[in-house]
């Protein structure tokens, strides 16, 4: 029988509907920076450079305003999708960070300010955290009613889903089973959390508002 250490030192091993899930959280931010590039392009073909220094400029100007039209039209938008944006990030980027951190963990006693939290012999997983997080975020959001702070509320709300979503298969199986086999779960349920937010969407549909503003309103 293997034992808690032999497991705890072998990686998780993704299988294809794994693979299949980060692929699509994956293809989802990458078009809307691939489409709105190539609606830019699209605007005057005829004016794009021959020249090869001129090509690297005008894709750093491309760069440059696609960038602009995605602040402007996050500044365009109601404060509910802003708060949906702000989730989404909040919560890929803490699910990204915490899967890093603990891998990093495995073999170090610390990694910078971040360190296993024992309390007595009870370690404390990081859901615990997550839970109350989202509890006090979601709590306040509801009790003030306030529009103008839902999209900062939704950013420790967003970092509680990541870190009790990471853990999820722990919940769901009642045991530490981060490091084994079943430990995948955690991160196929937070891969398809990912794709439900839908980042496609809602990132299409501010960098059109502010395509409107900047390139057509501006031009």
């Amino acid at each position: 029988m293997r034992s808690v250490g032999a497991i705890r030192r072998r990686g998780l091993r993704a299988d294809r509907r794994t693979f299949a899930l980060g692929g699509v959280a994956t293809a989802l931010a990458a078009a809307v920076v691939a489409g709105e590039a190539m609606r830019v392009w699209r605007r005057e073909p005829a004016t794009w450079p021959a020249e090869h220094d001129e090509q690297l400029l005008a894709v750093a100007e491309t760069v440059a305003e696609t960038a602009t039209v995605a602040r402007a039209g996050y500044k365009d938008v109601p404060s509910t999708e802003n708060a949906l944006f702000n989730l989404l990030t909040s919560f890929v980027t803490t699910f990204i960070s915490v899967r890093a951190v603990t891998t990093l963990l495995r073999d170090r006693r610390s990694v910078g300010p971040f360190r296993n939290v024992r309390v007595g012999r009870r370690h404390i997983h990081h859901f615990v955290p997550g839970i109350a997080l989202t509890f006090v975020s979601g709590s306040v959001a509801i009790a003030t009613r306030r529009e103008g702070i839902d999209s900062w509320l939704a950013i420790p709300f967003g970092a509680g889903m990541g870190l009790t979503l990471d853990e999820s298969a722990l919940l769901l199986e009642l045991d530490d089973v981060y490091w084994s086999e079943e430990g995948i779960v955690s991160v196929q349920i937070a891969l398809a959390t990912a794709a439900m937010l839908s980042a496609v969407a809602l990132a299409t549909r501010f960098l059109r508002r502010g395509e409107e503003l900047v390139l057509r309103g501006g031009g």
